[in-house]
């Protein structure tokens, strides 16, 4: 039993540390925009982070319980060793500034332990493959829609000046950028009340049947509010002024098309990174003034964090099993 309390703590933890190295998808592009004061932005995104279960139901969570690894060959050991791969590559990521994907990082930990324990037939490769894509898709989705929106919204805003446009689209980027973080605390939240709710049914404590518990709900969704509230303020900078440069009416769109991609993702119960949106979004909107608009040599680091992230955190959390399986014989 104390095993299983040592796990949901690194649950929370990890939970707490992807609030903390995710808030820039939240607050980057307000905060950069000016709109907001960085501790307004990332009070209003914790709040809302917190909210999302209210909204969205838990089909991310089921996915990430059952759905990437065989729960039949899961143990204690291996959700400990993948969460311990999972901080790790999150704390790296974040002291360097690059906003890579604490979803990822959570699966490659689980892929690589699992694999560590019971072999290759243990992981739900349909399951593993359909994150993998959205790699690619959900950043190239969050581009396509903030690229259009802002051209939708530039012919709108043809015949107003550049102080109304200006005014206005500070006042819709704080509906924008709580709808961003709604989104954030729907699907990555999730993620986190899997992977206890498995912890609990592999000690036989709940079943595959059961309902995932509302203590696990909160729990989660404070630790991921409260990290949000403490900010990841390297990965901020990064996010709001290294890619692009960004006025409010482009950090509208980039947060709305993250939204949209986000609030579908989730309903279909995919754990996409909101990382990999927003930055997407964010290109989108700066792409839309041309290529040049956009600084390529960070988006370069931030991509090959994204294709690092998996297959480091998989040989992190099965060299993690190994020694916990050795201190535990």
């Amino acid at each position: 039993m104390t095993f299983l309390y040592t796990v949901v703590a690194l649950v929370l933890v990890f939970d707490f540390i992807n609030g903390f190295h995710d808030s820039a998808n939240s607050i980057a592009t307000v905060v950069s925009t000016k709109v907001l004061s960085p501790v307004a932005a990332v009070g209003m995104a914790s709040f809302f982070n917190f909210v999302a279960f209210l909204v969205f139901p838990l089909k991310v969570a089921t996915t990430m319980g059952k759905g990437v690894i065989n729960p039949d060959v899961i143990n204690l050991t291996v959700i400990a060793s993948a969460l311990i791969a999972a901080i790790t590559w999150n704390l790296i990521t974040w002291w360097f500034g690059l906003p890579s994907s604490s979803s990822h990082t959570l699966v490659g930990g689980l892929v690589g332990a699992a694999v560590a324990s019971a072999g290759w037939s243990s992981v739900i490769v349909a399951g593993v493959l359909k994150i993998v894509i959205f790699i690619v898709i959900a950043p190239l989705l969050g581009m396509v829609m903030s690229f259009f929106i802002s051209a939708i919204v530039i012919y709108l805003s043809r015949n107003h000046s550049p102080l109304y446009v200006d005014k206005h689209f500070r006042r819709l980027q704080l509906v924008s950028a709580a709808a961003f973080s709604l989104g954030h605390g729907g699907n990555d939240a999730q993620k986190s009340m899997g992977i206890i709710w498995i912890a609990l049914i592999v000690s036989g404590l709940a079943t595959k049947s059961d309902p995932i518990a509302l203590w696990i709900v909160l729990s989660c969704q404070a630790a991921i509010a409260l990290g949000t509230l403490l900010g990841g303020w390297r990965i901020v900078k990064t996010m709001g002024q290294k890619i692009t440069k960004l006025k409010p009416f482009e950090g509208f769109c980039a947060e709305s098309a993250g939204a949209i991609t986000l609030f579908g993702s989730t309903a279909l119960g995919i754990p996409v990174s909101t990382t990999h949106v927003i930055t997407g979004a964010i290109m989108g909107a700066g792409a839309r003034k041309g290529v040049s608009a956009v600084k390529w040599g960070v988006t370069r680091n931030i991509f090959w964090a994204w294709i690092l992230t998996i297959p480091i955190s998989a040989v992190v959390g099965s060299a993690m099993y190994f020694l916990i399986s050795f201190i535990h014989n």
